[in-house]
């Protein structure tokens, strides 16, 4: 990914707590001169490995698991959010005229390398965590006991479970850093003002940064 300096997120933490938010993974794999990309929720464990391990499952019919070996390099990308932006919003714009149209964005990219579980105590125990992890803002959260078991184990038996030790990970926020502070806080303001409000207060944060 090329990521201009300005555009750069060192912080290990916002990296990580841009994954818990917005769980919702690419995962990218190569097999046999292919590229395949699989959209997969995954839960974000910190403290296994030197940079933390992706757990996730795939339905046992899709063939990325048995393409894969243990140990092979895979990328999963996460994105926060994204939004066109607008010269018009640009202060600037109306005094000299010189912008042009662009799209902000946030966006992680873990790389790793993948382990395949096909025991069925690791992928009930990972399927139990990955419900726990978004059942828990529930008010009354759901578990894997108020279903049948035979139906619990008829779904449990229908998907693999895949473990990515992190290797390296890298974040991007483009969020009109290269601009003018006026210019950063004016589009920010336009696109709270669409309901654009996840970019756009980022652009604010973004505007109180570099003031």
């Amino acid at each position: 990914m090329y990521i201009p300096p300005h555009f750069a997120v060192l912080d290990t933490e916002a990296l990580y707590g841009l994954i818990e938010a917005h769980p919702l993974g690419m995962l990218v794999t190569s097999s046999n001169g292919t590229l395949d990309a699989n959209h997969i929720p995954f839960e974000l464990d910190r403290s296994k490995g030197g940079l933390g391990i992706l757990n996730c499952h795939v339905a046992r019919k899709n063939p990325v698991w048995e393409e894969l070996r243990d140990g092979d390099e895979v990328m999963v990308i996460f994105r926060a959010d994204d939004a066109y932006v607008s010269p018009n919003w640009y202060p600037s714009k109306h005094e000299f005229h010189k912008q042009v149209p662009t799209w902000n964005y946030m966006v992680v990219h873990a790389h790793g390398r993948v382990t395949i579980h096909d025991d069925e105590r690791y992928i009930r125990r990972n399927v139990a965590k990955l419900t726990h992890r978004h059942e828990s803002i529930q008010p009354v959260p759901w578990k894997m006991g108020d279903a049948p078991k035979d139906f619990i184990d008829t779904m449990v038996k229908a998907v693999v479970a895949m473990q990515i030790e992190i290797t390296s990970v890298v974040g991007k926020a483009k969020l009109s850093q290269n601009k003018e502070v006026r210019d950063i806080r004016g589009a920010g303001d336009a696109l709270i003002a669409a309901g654009e409000h996840i970019v756009g207060e980022a652009m604010l944060k973004a505007a109180a940064e570099k003031a």
